[in-house]
């Protein structure tokens, strides 16, 4: 494999367990690259990754033996064995450029961006070029119910995640990119929503075609190929049926209807996913039947309102929810399907966003029943009390904070009912410690997303 004009043998992950960064490693080890690489602790992908033969070490400091060294943005590149290995002649290569490299092996690249929705819709697109029958390799940044975090039938196209924290998704350049929505995020990153829009308009001016939301005031400003929506746009859902919270609907190309679909995920908001699908689709030349047959075969995405397991009798749904905008698209989806309460449990993710949007977080878990706020996931940031979940439930009246499973069960058993339903939102380390408390045969770690 070439990466510029010399070829590699082998790299070396530095936080090689990531959702991305092992996604990148198995499709290195299938061609051939020989693949190594460390994380601080083990998980279900640094499992997977043992499974297929890539030798993966927990807990190192050790030495980096290999022509690349890859890490990502949460690395601090100047860490010591990163500096050794530089100093030995070892090129080391942030995540999102060498995902750059990547995808330019690649003749078609496909690039889903926006603050929502990303790994849902690669992964219907994955659904739809599978159902094409077209060599494609996927690299998601989530895991697939049917293909995990990674699939590959074929090299003609890449699919991939476009994410903007640090302007990442600028190493991309584009055959499609389809542009979700713009919300403001990454507030550490970007000074206001302007500056978020130009970083998206960059993007997009890299790709051949453009797919945006037209219901997004921001996206809808760049110029585009090819637009869909609810309310705006050429590609349209009409005819929008639910069945338990599972939509039914009739895509359109301007007035001409094109076929009917029937997803089998729960959500609203996967209309939009699939409706961006289906443009990128057609901009790439699919059929109808294959866009249809795509897009019913998909069945969801770990962490992506997954039904985990029960607490005291009453269902436990896990969603990657983490921007006020998508936990009120969570928390109304649970409440046209529950027969009880809904007892949110919500853990922030970053200090930055959650000071930062403060506000918003607040409107919407007033709207909650006496929410339960989890400790806050640091990732990348050190403490700031501003953004911290104990700041965030001191400004939501009626709500609780737990700094621990134990904590987090004794708040929610003492009055749960079978009839309610725990909705346990956040992009951290609350999957797992939810998964702990469950009822009996349920208490089992799963794959995150």
């Amino acid at each position: 494999m070439f990466f510029g004009t010399r070829e590699i043998g082998s790299v070396y992950f530095v936080g090689i367990g990531g959702v991305s960064m092992s996604a990148l490693a198995q499709f290195l080890h299938g061609c051939g690259v020989a693949v190594s690489g460390s994380d601080d602790t083990e998980s279900a992908f640094t499992r997977l990754l043992k499974e297929r033969g890539i030798l993966v070490s927990i807990g190192t400091d050790e030495e980096i033996k290999a022509d690349i060294a890859v890490y990502t943005g949460a690395v601090d590149p100047d860490l010591p064995r990163l500096k050794r290995a530089r100093e030995a002649g070892i090129e080391t290569v942030e995540r999102s450029e060498f995902l750059g490299r990547v995808a330019s092996l690649f003749p078609e690249v496909v690039s889903v961006a926006g603050c929502h929705g990303k790994t849902t819709t690669t992964c219907m697109l994955s659904h739809i070029f599978s159902a094409g029958g077209k060599a494609f390799t996927a690299h998601i940044g989530g895991s697939d119910l049917r293909f995990g975090n990674f699939v590959s039938t074929g090299k003609d196209y890449f699919l991939t995640e476009a994410c903007e924290f640090r302007r990442s998704f600028l190493s991309l350049s584009s055959t499609v990119a389809v542009i979700l929505n713009c919300d403001l995020d990454h507030t550490d990153c970007y000074r206001s929503e302007e500056e978020l829009l130009e970083a998206y308009r960059a993007f997009a001016a890299k790709a051949e075609r453009v797919v945006v939301n037209a219901d997004d005031k921001g996206a809808r400003s760049i110029p585009h190929a090819l637009s869909f929506g609810l309310h705006a746009g050429r590609i349209r859902a009409e005819r929008l049926r639910s069945y338990g919270e599972k939509y039914a609907f009739t895509v359109t190309d301007g007035e001409i209807p094109l076929c009917r679909v029937r997803l089998n995920a729960v959500g609203k908001v996967n209309v939009y996913n699939a409706l961006a699908s289906v443009a990128c689709a057609r901009l790439l030349g699919f059929g109808t039947e294959e866009i249809v047959a795509g897009l019913q075969s998909f069945r969801g995405v770990v962490r992506r309102f997954e039904r985990v397991g029960t607490l005291c009798g009453a269902p436990v749904i896990c969603d990657y929810a983490h921007h006020p905008r998508e936990i009120a698209a969570t928390l109304s989806t649970a409440e046209r399907l529950c027969e009880g309460r809904v007892r949110l449990v919500f853990q922030p993710h970053t200090y930055t966003r959650t000071r930062d949007l403060m506000d918003e977080f607040v409107a919407v878990l007033r709207c909650a029943e006496r929410p339960i706020l989890y400790e806050t996931y640091a990732a990348r940031e050190k403490f700031d009390f501003d953004g911290s979940a104990v700041a965030l439930a001191a400004n939501v009246p009626q709500s609780a904070y737990a700094r621990s499973p134990e904590q987090l069960r004794r708040l929610l058993s003492s009055d749960l009912k079978e009839s309610d339903l725990v909705l346990v939102l956040g992009a951290g380390n609350i999957y797992d410690a939810v998964r702990g408390i469950l009822d009996g045969e349920n208490r089992q770690p799963r794959q995150g997303g």
